[in-house]
């Protein structure tokens, strides 16, 4: 069952909601991701894509241009309203690191491409990748 409530009108936290106690920006995170790998940080962010189909992803946009980071989740396990789009998110949880080989990455660009109506050319694919994400234990979005 998801967890979901109100803090205010304004606010939604999920899960045990967000420790804003120690906050790591993005573009940190994104500098040196290995050194942050399976470490617990909080990041912020606004929120530009939600999973349109369980709301189980999100990303949030980096303090730096063209950075971002996606927050995942299980399915069920928290529920991102795609009607947060735009709004400020902060993410409590443990950095991710998924290697994936040519073919894996292939078939990741492809849906991704295909959930955001866009084209994609697997010629471009020239070998795998590593997907940093965040998978959290808590999140509060403010307005």
């Amino acid at each position: 069952m998801p967890t979901l409530f109100a803090v205010n009108a304004k606010d939604l936290e999920f899960g045990s909601g967000a420790d804003m106690s120690k906050i790591e920006s993005i573009s940190t995170i994104l500098a040196k991701p290995e050194a942050f790998v399976d470490q617990q940080v909080t990041v912020n962010g606004t929120i530009t894509a939600v999973c349109k189909n369980r709301g189980c992803w999100m990303e949030l946009t980096s303090d730096k241009r063209f950075g971002k980071l996606r927050i995942k989740v299980k399915d069920g396990d928290m529920v991102f309203p795609v009607s947060t789009k735009g709004r400020k998110a902060y993410a409590t949880g443990k950095l991710t690191a998924k290697t994936l080989n040519k073919q894996q990455t292939i078939n990741h660009l492809r849906h991704m491409a295909k959930d955001a109506n866009q084209l994609f050319d697997e010629a471009s694919v020239t070998q795998g990748m590593v997907i940093y994400q965040l998978t959290p234990t808590g999140v509060t979005i403010a307005d």
